[in-house]
């Protein structure tokens, strides 16, 4: 019989006051710090991300216990430093969703998906302006991913009207940034490319919310895209004896199209 889930958070909670113990704990886990593992923590919820793109299921309760062991340990650390601790923490979180639902735990009338996330935003800002974040834009974290922040910074924007009418105006936006791109391609100018390029990914980010796409998942599909076709590259050739750094790029040309055929033809191959 599985040990209850009280049990079980109480065993973690316990570990992690065992590791930063100052006499007995583990040398590596005393000496960190919010700043030493709030990478790790990114990196935690990247990986629950991975598993669920995969569709590891046997591998995502692993993903979500190293995620779940980061909230664990800022709360230990704060605890230690005489802040706050784990309690406050799920209290902190308990407290926020039941205001934010109140057609599930108050007298609300039900919502429709759309309704409700029409009334989460406008709580959010009840909230900003709570914490005195005056601004459209306040309370976004600068630390997200770019593609991301770029994402929730459209928009919120857009809320107030600022914003392209439609997919086909950003994708004019983004024929004027490539025109941009290419005059400062001969002064090679590396600050100005790099400004230019990041105007074409802003853009971008907008068309992707233009489409009610994710810009992040849209970039990590691509990303394993190209792993994918890239592997398929390397395997063609490994079957004539070859590696790539042997190979033309026309020859590596041919095999990538290759593959590409091949996905396209058979769609549940990529899955």
């Amino acid at each position: 019989m599985p040990a209850s889930a009280e049990a079980e958070l109480r065993r973690l909670l316990d570990i992690m006051v065992a590791l930063r113990d100052p006499q007995a704990g583990c040398p590596w886990d005393r000496e960190q710090t919010f700043e030493t593992i709030a990478p790790y923590t990114i990196e935690e919820a990247y990986e629950v991300a991975d598993a669920i793109t995969r569709r590891d299921f046997v591998a995502l309760p692993d993903e979500l216990g190293d995620l779940l062991f980061q909230v664990v340990y800022h709360a230990q650390m704060a605890a230690e430093a005489g802040r706050f601790g784990f309690a406050e923490v799920a209290a902190s979180i308990a407290d926020k969703m039941v205001r934010r639902h109140p057609h599930v735990f108050g007298e609300a009338a039900a919502r429709s998906a759309g309704a409700q996330s029409l009334a989460w935003e406008e709580q959010k800002r009840h909230e900003r302006a709570a914490r005195a974040e005056t601004g459209t834009l306040a309370g976004i974290p600068v630390a997200l991913p770019a593609l991301t922040r770029a994402h929730k910074l459209t928009a919120r924007a857009a809320r107030v009207g600022f914003d392209w009418p439609d997919a086909a105006a950003v994708l004019d936006k983004l024929d004027e940034e490539t025109t941009e791109l290419r005059a400062e391609l001969a002064g090679a100018d590396k600050a100005r490319l790099a400004d230019e390029v990041g105007d074409m990914l802003f853009v971008l980010a907008n068309l992707a919310r233009k489409l009610d796409l994710d810009p992040e998942a849209c970039l990590r599909a691509a990303n394993q895209k190209f792993a994918r076709r890239f592997g398929a590259v390397e395997a063609s050739l490994a079957a004539e004896g070859r590696s790539p750094a042997e190979a033309t790029l026309a020859e590596m040309e041919a095999a990538w199209q290759a593959e590409k055929l091949r996905e396209r033809s058979d769609p549940g191959s990529t899955a």
